[in-house]
């Protein structure tokens, strides 16, 4: 039987980063971090993988990462570039304004929509999720009919990273769905405290257990019409911006408040790392290789 699909959004260079991060092999094997999301998918009923990339990266993505997985679960590719799906007009009012890049994960999404037909989870490339919160979410998935989308979030404090700042979506939870979600950037930690600055330079404290979506979605496929209307808001009041993004948390939150979908927020005793700093793959590497020592992962995942 068909299952659930992964959206992997892999379009990001990762500026902060230094470079493209979601090819960096973290697995004594030559496995990327991307990889591992791929595993966990597989045993936890997913049968599909649709990859978003720029066409810019593909030589390298499919030499680095296709090749690898070609054999062991059906995938397709997906491109997000500056000129896809946007009208002409908006597009020469964008170049003008000196955009170059384009208009973030809510836009990546939309590139990839006619590559899904069944209920499906979108997450970052450079994240590691671990494999409880892809059973539960491949569990909830399973059903064709769901209707309802679901969020595995994370506890604020363990999506920290000591190289600097972060931007979280902090969710709010009443009875056991996502009410809402609010992005917040440059949050961080000091001297004990965790809090995010604004733009007007006004701090707010964050509790370390703060639950925050770190990009791990399940959405049934009835969504796409209600995120192709979100866009085309966003791009008729912020489109002229050079750099605006649509986000897929506020996309989210805009799906809630607006009773076009409820999100069931799931929960996995699952941990949370990833490559938002260069200075950060040295403890992913360390941590694989704890997990892959405990069992978990085996030392070559494409063998």
């Amino acid at each position: 039987m068909k299952g659930p699909i992964l959206v992997v959004l892999a379009a990001g260079m990762g500026s902060r980063y230094g470079g493209l991060k979601q090819m960096d092999r973290i697995g004594k094997s030559g496995e990327v971090l991307l990889d591992y999301s791929v595993f966990d998918a597989k045993r936890a009923g997913f049968t599909k993988i649709v990859f978003i990339i720029r066409h810019d990266i593909e030589k390298d993505f499919r030499e680095l990462v296709l090749s690898r997985i070609k054999g062991h679960i059906e995938y397709d590719v997906a491109f997000q570039e500056l000129d896809s799906i946007i009208p002409a007009d908006v597009l020469a009012d964008s170049r003008k304004a000196g955009r170059t890049k384009p208009w973030g994960t809510a836009h990546a999404l939309l590139c990839a929509r006619d590559k899904i037909d069944a209920p499906f989870t979108v997450l970052n490339a450079d994240d590691f999720y671990g494999r409880e919160a892809f059973a539960v979410m491949g569990k909830y998935l399973a059903d064709p009919a769901v209707i309802d989308g679901a969020i595995v979030p994370f506890r604020l404090e363990k999506t920290l990273s000591p190289q600097g700042t972060v931007t979280r979506g902090v969710c709010e939870v009443h009875q056991g769905y996502l009410s809402s979600v609010d992005e917040l950037k440059a949050i961080e930690k000091k001297d004990g405290i965790i809090f995010n600055t604004g733009t007007d330079g006004a701090q707010q404290v964050l509790s370390a257990d703060t639950p925050v979506s770190m990009n791990f979605w399940g959405f049934p496929v009835s969504i796409f019409p209600k995120l192709q209307n979100y866009f085309e808001d966003f791009l008729q009041t912020s489109g002229s911006e050079p750099k605006s993004e649509c986000y897929l948390p506020l996309a989210a939150d805009w799906f809630i408040k607006k009773g076009f979908l409820k999100i069931r927020v799931l929960t996995a005793d699952s941990e949370w790392f990833g490559v938002t700093y260069k200075e950060d793959r040295e403890a992913a590497m360390n941590r694989i290789a704890e997990l892959v020592s405990q069992g978990v992962y085996p030392a070559s995942l494409w063998v």
